[in-house]
């Protein structure tokens, strides 16, 4: 179906014109997802400026059948926020809804629109003595309806859960162009379902989040980041126990790394330097922090933490930081991880869990077993082993033709991953999304009765299949 200009001009008649374009210039930047491996077409990009806008036109595209794919910051992992090769589908971008509505100081909450970015919110609470507390490499280009759509998690799960933890109230445009606005939060409200959750994690395919209602917490007294060596992931399991049982609540992050990664993050940032001597088969950050009636005592208690880990023989060597600017520089070489495994060639990532008393086992048993299988292969596991979520790579050999590798060895790779993860009681997405990249896989994978709920629930709110085709069911 080509989309006609009778639908066109209607929808240019709604958003005026800042809020339509078909300027190939303008639009082709936003057609190629983050990681380079989708690129698909739009009959033209949309950007409402308010929610009755984003209605009206979610209206027209029903009446003409024209599909929708939603876009926050076009950071996603997983090729949920581009289109098919088609051109039919109208790419909707939510960058223009980007107002901080309400922040609640003494209710803790903030109440804003999806198209904020991640670091914009942390710096609008800040101001009040306040904090978001999720954040992620991408904070930059992040948005807040994007981070709900997928669920996100990040570095600070462990202590404040995922995205779907933090959301209090919400409100969304529905496949048919009615508005869901729920987004004054009730500390208990018995009404049967909890409606806003069947829209947190959907990837778009069920409403498009306009506005939300977030958790906020006060902000840090104080923080010390520890980077600490060992040798092995078991080890690190057996520190994390022993941080949680004498930081309790106030151990914020639990970040593991090889050596591998550490390596490739220096080559990355040749101005950054490695915060140990020597070299350890694998690295931990760990992040305890305190609200002002702590924070008097907080270097001495991670001070003993760490003398009591050493006596254990938890750890080899560890640093603790002595400013702001050596936590951020810590911080630092864990959130360019990603960038630098880039840089290093073709692989195939994966973004996986297993339960938490599994994960070292498992990256243990499975990483010699999938080098084995594709000789010259590297595999390196790195994350939040706090939440049992580690990011999975696998690195192509040398290879001359990395697309074809991706293609035909790298798939066959990923099946491989996720059949194993799966045997280990885990889940082939923890946080990134299923999107284009793992729709096939979670199909084949997924238990079939939750498969078929799914389904039921898209097909009873989007019986004409026009949110974000082709992503997640």
């Amino acid at each position: 179906m080509m989309t006609s200009n009778v639908f066109l001009d209607e929808a240019a008649a709604i958003l005026g014109p800042r809020g339509l374009t078909r300027d190939a210039e303008l639009v082709s930047p936003w057609l190629t997802d983050w990681r380079g491996r989708y690129t698909g077409k739009a009959c033209a990009m949309a950007s409402p400026a308010s929610t009755e806008e984003l209605a009206q036109l979610v209206k027209l595209c029903a009446a003409h059948g024209v599909p929708i794919v939603p876009q926050g910051g076009n950071s996603g992992m997983s090729g949920g926020a581009t289109p098919d090769e088609t051109g039919n589908a109208i790419l909707l971008s939510m960058r223009r809804m980007n107002a901080i509505r309400e922040i609640d100081v003494e209710a803790r909450r903030v109440t804003c629109e999806a198209g904020v970015v991640l670091q914009t919110l942390h710096e609008a609470v800040e101001e009040k003595d306040l904090r978001f507390p999720l954040t992620l490499g991408g904070k930059g280009s992040a948005t807040v309806g994007g981070l709900i759509s997928t669920n996100a998690g990040g570095c600070q799960v462990l202590r404040h859960g995922s995205m779907r933890a933090l959301v209090l109230g919400l409100e969304a445009v529905l496949p048919d162009g009615q508005v869901y606005s729920m987004l004054t939060p009730l500390k208990k409200d018995n009404r049967g379902f909890d409606l806003k959750q069947l829209l947190i994690g959907s990837e778009g395919t069920m409403g498009i989040v306009t506005a939300a209602t977030l958790q906020l917490v006060p902000a840090l007294a104080d923080r010390v980041v520890i980077w600490a060596g060992l040798p092995s992931l078991g080890i690190a399991r057996s520190l994390l126990l022993h941080c949680e049982d004498m930081a309790g609540d106030a151990l914020e992050g639990f970040e593991v790394m090889p050596q591998a990664c550490l390596d490739a993050v220096l080559t990355h940032l040749p101005a950054a330097r490695a915060p140990l001597e020597g070299r350890h088969a694998w690295h931990v950050l760990i992040e305890v922090v305190a609200d002002s009636a702590s924070a008097a005592t907080l270097r001495e208690r991670c001070e003993t933490m760490m003398a009591e880990a050493f006596d254990k023989d938890l750890v080899d060597d560890a640093v603790l930081s002595t400013s702001e600017t050596q936590a951020e520089a810590f911080w630092l070489l864990r959130e360019s991880v990603a960038p630098a495994e880039r840089e290093r060639g073709p692989a195939v990532q994966h973004d996986i869990s297993v339960p938490v008393e599994k994960m070292p086992d498992f990256v243990e048993t499975t990483v010699p077993m999938l080098e084995a299988e594709w000789p010259g292969t590297e595999a390196v596991a790195f994350g939040h082993l706090g939440d049992g979520n580690v990011h999975y790579h696998i690195i192509a050999p040398t290879v001359t033709d990395g697309p074809a590798w991706q293609k035909n060895e790298g798939k066959a790779i990923s099946r491989r991953v996720h059949d194993l993860v799966t045997e280990w009681g885990g889940s082939i997405s923890a946080e990134h999304g299923i999107g284009q990249v793992k729709r096939d896989e979670l199909a084949r994978l997924g238990d079939p009765v939750a498969l078929s709920m799914l389904r039921a629930v898209k097909n009873a709110l989007d019986p004409q299949g026009l949110l974000n085709p082709g992503k997640l069911v």
